[in-house]
């Protein structure tokens, strides 16, 4: 089987922009090589069960921080995605814990082994593309309590009241669900370059690998 490398995800993404370019189809992230705010993600060692009631964890799926130039489907730096989930933690006065799943890239499963680690039994798990949810441990994989499917409607404003949501549930509380924004276009839009994302995250899954501890640096 080929290997897909940055170079190959480059070029067919900058080709996905040029043809949306000319039919008119929309806006399309970035692929240009301005600097990006980044984060350092460096790995501490297998993630444990927490112990700690007020964290909540944001569990990272493969590519999140490190891969696809560091940016959620609409442009969207992943530093500031997650300062901003964290943010939204810390104003609870809840304790934010990122760990890495390594062994799927499944939304919904990398949510629920978060949760199972999380010492409140609250996680939000982030994949590249921007997708999220929140999750309980006691929940099945699918039956999250708040889902948040259409990364390309998500700002960064939508991403720090999933943190603080989390944060509440974490606490007991019982918050209003978030408000989404709804865009019947998003699909067409952004369906190939989402295809994109998804092979490349796809390839650096590693089937039976454990959860990682993850050290957050922002740049």
């Amino acid at each position: 089987m080929t290997q897909i490398t940055e170079e190959m995800v480059r070029s067919v993404v900058a080709e996905i922009v040029a043809q949306m370019a000319k039919s008119g189809n929309g806006a399309a992230p970035s692929v240009s090589d301005e600097p990006v705010e980044k984060v350092e993600l460096r790995e501490v060692g297998e993630a444990k069960k927490g112990t700690n009631p007020k964290e909540v964890v944001i569990a990272l799926a493969p590519a999140f921080g490190d891969k696809l130039k560091m940016r959620t489907i609409t442009g969207i730096p992943h530093a500031k995605v997650l300062r901003e989930v964290m943010a939204g933690i810390e104003e609870q006065g809840m304790v934010p814990r990122v760990i890495r799943v390594k062994h799927t890239i499944d939304l919904a499963f990398v949510g629920k082994r978060g949760a199972e680690l999380s010492g409140s039994g609250i996680a939000i798990p982030l994949q590249s593309r921007g997708t999220s949810l929140i999750h309980q441990k006691d929940l099945a994989p699918l039956q999250n309590i708040e889902l948040f499917p259409q990364a390309p409607v998500i700002d960064l404003e939508t991403y720090r009241l999933i943190g603080s949501n989390a944060a509440r549930y974490a606490k007991g509380e019982s918050p209003q669900p978030v408000p989404q924004k709804n865009d019947q276009m998003a699909r067409p839009k952004y369906q190939a370059i989402a295809a994109v994302f998804h092979i490349r995250e796809t390839s650096f899954v590693q089937p039976g690998a454990k959860p990682v501890e993850l050290e957050v640096k922002f740049k």
